[in-house]
């Protein structure tokens, strides 16, 4: 087995213990095992080239996030924002932790942590192919269920963001994908004035 491959096998091994569950195609899966092989797969396709950092973070971005609840945070922006900083941190920890254990050099280690911290978003391209990714998976994988639980302003608004944070090649790719017609709809009403 290479070194990427017990890398890899450490990440699922990890994430299978989340205890929250996602059923896709009929199937059962622990919910960030499974967005972990998703975000690995859209790297993938959006980089056939990816650097072995770039594949690590892929499968490691959100490497024990039921470990730390939102709930745990106050209410609000400010709450969400210290919460999300501190997952990105936790995770990197762990990353680092696991990487180590199977003896990976520093200097990779080094380069997870930049692209799992996303360290110059938007000037650094395998950070942005690590965001392209993590908002396709949310499109593909988050978007319905999330549209069932906001309202139309809310989810309009969170739309926004998320394009902003995309490329024009992760754009191109998103609006390429199929919606639900809820989905579709929103989709069309936050992009109207968007250059």
């Amino acid at each position: 087995m290479t070194k990427i491959e017990q890398a890899f096998r450490l990440f699922d091994t990890y994430n299978q213990q989340d205890p929250s569950r996602i059923i896709w195609n009929g199937d059962q899966y622990p919910s960030e095992y499974f967005y972990a092989i998703q975000l690995y797969e859209w790297v993938n396709k959006l980089n056939p080239e990816a650097s072995e950092p770039l594949l690590l973070a892929s499968r490691c971005q959100h490497i024990g996030r039921w470990e730390i609840d939102r709930k745990t945070y106050p209410d609000g922006r400010v709450g969400y924002l210290t919460w999300k900083n501190d997952l990105a941190h936790f995770h990197a920890r762990k990353a680092t932790e696991l990487l180590q254990s199977i003896g990976y050099d520093a200097d990779i280690i080094a380069r997870v942590n930049e692209i799992v911290l996303k360290k110059r978003l938007k000037t650094d391209a395998e950070v942005q192919t690590m965001e392209d990714a993590l908002c396709l998976v949310f499109l593909s994988f988050q978007y319905d269920d999330l549209i069932k639980k906001h309202t139309e302003e809310k989810m309009i608004g969170i739309l926004q963001k998320t394009w902003a944070k995309m490329s024009e090649a992760g754009r191109q790719v998103a609006l390429s994908l199929t919606y639900s017609d809820a989905g579709k709809m929103l989709l069309n009403k936050a992009l109207q004035g968007e250059d």
